[in-house]
């Protein structure tokens, strides 16, 4: 049983410790987060509860498809700017593996938003945890050497939901396994894929069968990009001989029992690699499980049709391992890999046999934060008071999210900038070690009860606001306060100070001594005096003077009030001004235009850009040269005129770079005018399947920045809003371009508030046929996740160049864009849903994948399982980023990660390198080769 350390008051502030001296093997933590009792596993694993944290809460879940104990429980923690740790024991040099899992299963009942945060080794941030499906185990793993006593795991900065935890796990790992890392002191791997191929079923293999508890997941398990594009003629081998193992990194035997061989001479996958592009490293472990007669051979090589050079080194099993059931790794521990893997293994043509693969293990490097320089002093402060609550956060103080007491600055090796603990009843003397800060610069210990003397700061000159009042301090004030150079604020007020306030104190330092009865202030009593009247004589003019502006500024508004009456006494006076309801409605945010300031501006409707159900837009420029559009709504009836009214209502109260401006409107003469700023590019649609010639469609990178930028509309609407505001009609006519190509989301006629307290708003069905979220159709029942689904839509578009609903492009009994692109993106074939206007060698397919995959979330049949569009967001920002850094590859562009890939033609005979499309700087220049383990 794991039990809490005791060491708490001298090692890194923690939220509590834990050793592993009753583990079933060294170095073995196996935590239930929220359980209550510990047990052993089916696996023999000893797992104990986490029962001892001091913060977060135990929630119990159930799942349908997750039956183990350590899955029906889990501990989460309010969302917050605190970040909440677990810390364990660990020895010091010993290599290790982390793994920390989580299974949401919906345990805040939330039907609209999924839980997103971030997780932190230490100082260093290790993932965002992003869930998408209730009961998914999302899982995150690290490989470490340990340089301290402790490690901290911590959950923080939750974006939506509340942090949660499921399991965490620590296995110490041999010292020689992953000892081919690059810079151990700098790096962590972060273990993207580990596989075992061959597998005779979808069970992944561990300990016991592992005794290191590694995760080797099967090639049969079935997630979205796994292992697809699978080719024709591979087959599944296996024996029950032993396999040799000499490597260092150890895989275990069952997992080398099985393999998968190419008999028509190939083996390709693909597969998509979370957290990269970036610079990884990937080994293969191959064992000739088949007995070849002596005049066979197994030879084969990497073939990447984009890179021809990495297609040199030639793997020869036999050549290399001397005898078969013997293990060989080749790979390379310092390489570059995209999102989207593909690879494949060719035979060669003096080989008999067919490629063969038996495992695979790729890590991204994690670079690692070397924490804040103040680390060691702010855990010895908070050691002092360890029985509360604020001193066990946990972690860095800093990195990579302060303490809630703390402020940092950004540094690449962050400084505590400032120390806020008023009035958290704290006594004794002030902590000595706080005059060690060095980039202190606020100091706030106000309403505590501290004793003793006031400590000498002068090792802390950037400090500019010290608060100590309220305190018993007792002793004479420092001469060293009135050397801080930068010092602006002083309050030492209501303590038990004695002796002569320092005269030498700069004259612009805000201070106050009062109600220290035997402190002193040398100087003219008649001076103090003097003061007070004169500040008393300032404080009366001022007042006099404010009276007197606002008397000025009242008449100028009236005198403008009448100017513009009288200018408008040339004017036809209106027939008919906008109804009471929408006056009270919208205030006086929205400009009323009359209907000859619109006649006006057209040129009595002389030129028509647009239309649709909803009416006519015509162009139109006013006096001062301002374009607008002029929607005249052609719909008069009640649910018109409510549509007319509904959409000037939101407008006036919604501003945003992404929506499009709303400037006013019109009702005259029974005519609904609405008037926007022109947008010169038109819509969406018509770039991508409407009036614009196929030659001249947009690119996918500006496919990708109009999806970034519609996106954060909506986003706008859906959180920056309050109430929230439901799109309802999103479709690729409602996003507007700009004359730089800049999307805005557009026409709200149909938009509603969602209610506060409630998961949806019941609502008759509106929308577009294509863009109408099923879920919405059936129950009636509107949400932000409706505008998710018409969004996913849009996305399908952006990749596709394909309307929502076409009755010729899908194919036969396929209308619908989500079930045609689902069917082809399911089965591996993303080329089949490229808009054929997009060149071949414009675009990543890793960044294609990235919003193929996010597109499906969206379109999820229950709302609840689609991601928030803020998550939608990031991902649609991942994919601009490989983009670009594929766009600087194909044009040679250097910075910090890229560079040529000379270096690979120089690759040996018998070495395997897993290159990617891309090329990056090597994180260690002097390691350029493949290696065999």
């Amino acid at each position: 049983m794991v039990r809490i350390s005791l060491l708490l008051l001298c090692l890194l502030v923690s939220t509590c410790l834990f050793t592993s001296s009753s583990a079933q093997a060294p170095g073995f933590v196996s935590l239930d987060c929220g359980g209550a009792e510990p047990f052993t596993d089916e696996l023999g694993l000893k797992w104990s509860p986490d029962n001892h944290l001091i913060y977060g809460e135990t929630a119990n879940i159930s799942s349908v498809n997750e039956t183990r104990t350590q899955y029906t429980t889990l501990r989460h923690f309010p969302a917050d700017s605190r970040k909440y740790c677990y810390t364990l024991n660990v020895t010091s040099r010993n290599r290790y593996l982390i793994r920390a899992t989580f299974l949401y299963g919906n345990f805040d009942n939330s039907n609209n938003v999924y839980p997103k945060f971030d997780i932190s080794l230490g100082a260093t941030h290790w993932a965002t945890i992003v869930i998408s499906e209730t009961y998914i185990i999302e899982t995150a793993e690290l490989v470490f050497l340990a340089s301290s006593p402790t490690v901290s795991v911590c959950l923080s900065n939750a974006t939506t939901g509340q942090p949660f935890i499921s399991t965490l796990e620590l296995r110490q790992l041999s010292g020689s396994m992953y000892g081919s890392m690059l810079s151990e002191d700098r790096f962590y791997l972060s273990v993207a894929a580990r596989i075992n191929f061959g597998a005779e079923s979808e069970a992944s293999v561990r300990y016991p069968d592992d005794p290191y508890d590694r995760i080797w997941e099967s090639d049969l398990q079935k997630k979205p990009n796994y292992l697809v594009d699978v080719a024709a003629g591979t087959v599944r081998v296996s024996t029950t001989l032993p396999i040799e193992s000499r490597v260092d990194d150890r895989p275990p035997q069952k997992v080398m029992q099985t393999a998968v061989v190419g008999t028509n001479g190939s083996l390709t996958y693909r597969m998509n690699l979370d957290g990269f592009p970036g610079f990884g490293w990937a080994f293969t472990y191959f064992a000739e499980i088949e007995d070849l007669a002596e005049d066979e051979s197994r030879k084969f090589r990497l073939v990447l049709p984009e890179q021809p050079e990495y297609s040199k080194s030639v793997v020869n099993i036999k050549e290399n391992t001397q005898r078969p059931y013997r293990v060989y790794a080749p790979g390379y521990p310092n390489i570059t890999l995209p999102f989207v893997l593909n690879f494949r293994f060719a035979k060669t043509a003096d080989s008999s046999r067919g490629p063969i693969l038996n495992a695979m293990e790729i890590s991204k490097y994690l670079r690692k934060s070397d924490g804040s320089v103040d680390a060691t002093v702010m855990a010895n402060v908070a050691s002092l008071y360890s029985s509360t609550e604020w001193a066990q956060e946990g972690g860095d103080p800093c990195s990579p999210s302060p303490w809630s007491w703390v402020q940092c600055n950004s540094d690449p090796q962050p400084r505590v900038v400032a120390i806020k603990l008023s009035s958290m009843n704290l006594t004794g003397n002030i902590p000595s070690d706080l005059v060690k800060l060095t980039g202190l610069v606020e100091l706030w210990l106000d309403g505590n009860s501290f004793t003793g003397p006031i400590p000498d700061f002068s090792r802390c000159p950037n400090l500019e606001i010290i608060h100590l009042e309220n305190n018993r301090l007792t002793g004479k004030i420092p001469s060293s306060l009135t050397k801080l150079p930068n010092l602006k604020e002083l309050y030492l007020q209501n303590n038990v100070l004695t002796g002569t306030i320092p005269s030498d104190l700069a004259k612009d330092v805000i201070s106050n001594f009062s109600g220290n009865l035997n402190l002193e202030k040398s100087g003219d009593k008649g001076k103090k005096l003097g003061v007070i009247i004169g500040a008393s004589v300032g404080a009366f003019v001022l007042l006099i003077a404010t009276i007197i502006s606002c008397i000025v500024m009242c008449k100028s508004k009236k005198n403008n009030k009448l100017g513009k009456t009288s200018e408008l006494t040339n004017r036809p006076l209106p027939i008919q001004r906008v109804s009471s309801t929408l006056s009270e409605a919208h205030g006086d945010a929205a400009h009323c235009f009359t209907l000859y300031e619109i006649e006006e501006a057209t040129k009595k409707f002389e030129k028509r850009i647009g239309s649709g159900g909803f009416g006519i837009v015509y162009y139109g420029k006013t006096r001062e040269g301002k374009e607008i559009a002029v929607k005249v709504l052609a719909n008069n009836s009640y649910q018109g005129k409510r549509e007319f009214a509904n959409e000037v209502t939101l407008l006036s109260r919604i501003h945003h770079r992404n929506l499009v401006q709303f400037l006013g409107y019109c009702q005259e003469e029974g005519k609904n005018m609405l008037v926007y700023e022109f947008m010169h590019n038109g819509t969406l649609k018509e770039h991508l399947y409407g009036v614009v010639p196929r030659d001249r469609r947009i690119s996918w990178i500006k496919r990708l920045e109009i999806a970034e930028d519609a996106a954060r509309g909506i986003e706008y609407l859906h959180t920056g809003c309050v109430p929230a505001i439901i799109h309802r009609d999103l479709k690729t006519s409602n996003i507007l371009l700009d004359k730089h190509m800049r999307a805005k989301v557009s026409d709200f006629g149909l938009s509603k508030f969602a209610v506060d307290g409630t998961s949806h708003v019941s609502s008759i069905v509106r929308g577009t046929v294509g863009y109408l979220d099923p879920e919405y159709y059936i129950s009636q029942q509107l949400t932000e996740k409706s505008d998710v689904y018409s969004f996913g839509v849009i996305l399908l578009e952006l990749m596709s160049g394909q309307e929502a609903i076409s009755n010729e492009s899908f194919g036969v009994n396929c209308r619908n864009i989500v079930q045609w692109a689902k069917m082809h993106i399911d089965n591996g074939d993303i080329r089949g849903i490229i808009d054929p206007a997009l060149a071949e060698d414009d675009y990543s397919l890793q960044s294609m994948w990235k919003i193929a995959e996010k597109a499906l979330l969206c379109v999820k049949p229950h709302g609840n399982m689609r991601p928030s569009m803020s998550e939608v967001q990031k991902d649609i920002q991942d994919a601009i980023r490989i983009e670009k850094e594929a766009l600087a590859a194909r044009g040679g562009i250097s910075d910090e990660f890229s560079r040529s890939s000379a270096h690979s033609s120089s690759l040996n005979m018998g070495m395997l390198d897993l290159a990617g499309s891309q090329s990056y700087v090597s994180i260690d220049e002097s390691v350029l080769q493949p290696t065999a383990r």
